[in-house]
């Protein structure tokens, strides 16, 4: 089995910045070639300047993600696979540009162990000094967005050109059963040929955690593309059927991943 599901299965969401007013947030999709490798460009700006610094909150979702401040190149980062939700503090101005790779897909192209850079953003140079150079000699403020995209295909196309693919069936076999049961799987029951101490080794390379954690970000993100309202959140008892054995817990893993209860975040 090789990696081409992963963009059948798994939709990565991000919803804790909708485009109002004076911040955006959108999504643009790569060449067709790329897609099975790339969710997603992305960018998050404001449309003019805030009274005050902007919380970012970013949920889990299980990708590896490049970004850069397009006004200021050198500002170049990688964040890894998170277990948890993560905040930033954005200034009153900023126009963020990023790239975000489906499970395993980073590290499949660029050779990184992605246990190296999980649960936190570090500046690209420290990984990968060939793009954070990339970046910073080809963009600045007057570049738009559909002129960024360009420039970010031709060089990922020529990235994965070069790219050495190790389709290992037994760890794709294992997230394809993952990604199949909605993250909602007895672990101990899957058997791709493998110990589950090597499989253990091949998720936090090409995942950068446990199988149990991406799991439960699996099962999060399934949750978030149901888009539940707080209503039916009571009335149809999800928890239970997204494999909690009681409310609390299901509140407290949500919280988690995302930084607010479900009620918040689903509250119509």
């Amino acid at each position: 089995m090789d990696s081409s599901f992963i963009r059948k299965l798994y939709i990565p969401v991000q919803p804790t910045v909708k485009s109002y007013g004076k911040v955006s947030y959108q999504e643009f999709l790569p060449d067709l070639q790329l897609q099975p490798f790339i969710y997603c460009y992305w960018q998050l700006k404001t449309n003019e300047r805030l009274a005050e610094p902007f919380n970012y909150r970013v949920v889990a979702d299980g990708c590896i993600d490049i970004f850069f401040e397009l006004n200021e190149p050198s500002e170049n980062f990688v964040m890894g696979f998170c277990k948890k939700y993560t905040e930033f503090q954005l200034n009153e101005e900023f126009n963020y540009v990023g790239i975000r790779f489906l499970p395993t897909m980073f590290p499949q192209l660029f050779k990184v162990d992605a246990s190296s850079i999980s649960n936190k953003a570090e500046q690209l140079h420290t990984t990968l000094p060939q793009v954070a150079s990339f970046i910073q000699s080809n963009f600045h403020t007057t570049v738009d967005i559909k002129s960024v995209i360009k420039l970010l295909d031709v060089f990922l196309l020529e990235q994965l050109s070069e790219a050495d693919f190790q389709n290992d069936s037994r760890l794709y076999n294992a997230i394809s059963i993952i990604m199949k049961n909605y993250g909602i799987i007895d672990l101990e029951t899957i058997d791709t040929g493998v110990s589950h101490r090597q499989l253990r080794r091949l998720f936090y390379f090409y995942i950068g955690d446990s199988m149990k954690t991406f799991s439960k970000v699996v099962r999060f993100q399934n949750i978030l593309r149901a888009k539940p309202s707080t209503q039916s959140l009571r009335a149809n008892k999800l928890f239970f059927d997204a494999g909690f054995f009681d409310q609390a817990h299901f509140i407290k893993d949500f919280k988690h991943f995302y930084g607010v209860t479900p009620s918040r975040a689903f509250g119509r």
